[in-house]
């Protein structure tokens, strides 16, 4: 009997597990290249995933109206986290409010649309998964 011969494992010679968090130089670095490059919606929702830190599975699923009231970005949000069921109230700084505006604007968002829709049909979801059951 023959065995294959065994390959490499995947991750042999990369860094796994939790990486260091963004440094705020690197942030701001970014933050800059965004606004240069006019990427609205990647400005906005990179703003609002570092001012609210939640998980990427909330950060898709949230509404217009979690994070605003009259087509105005609220300066506090509160969202339920879907993993632990638990309340999380986060601060949304003024860079961030005024990238997400502009992002409503030009979509012409509102009160119950996803705050960031799906980019290929908006009548699904942000993540869509046709092999789900």
């Amino acid at each position: 009997m023959t065995f294959p011969i065994s390959k490499a494992p995947w991750n042999k010679g990369k860094l796994v597990g939790q990486k260091l968090p963004l440094k705020l130089e690197q942030i701001w670095a970014i933050r800059i290249r965004l606004e240069i490059a006019k990427n609205i919606r990647e400005l906005a929702m990179f703003n609002m995933a570092i001012d609210c830190k939640l998980r990427s599975c909330d950060m898709v699923k949230l509404l217009v109206r979690d994070i605003s009231r009259n087509g105005e970005v609220l300066d506090r949000a509160q969202v339920i986290q879907q993993k632990t069921s638990q309340p999380v109230q986060f601060e949304i700084t003024k860079k961030t409010r005024e990238s997400v505006e502009a992002w409503i604007e030009l979509r012409g968002l509102t009160g119950m649309d996803y705050l960031w829709p799906s980019r290929i049909r908006s009548d699904l979801p942000p993540v869509f998964n046709p092999t789900a059951p």
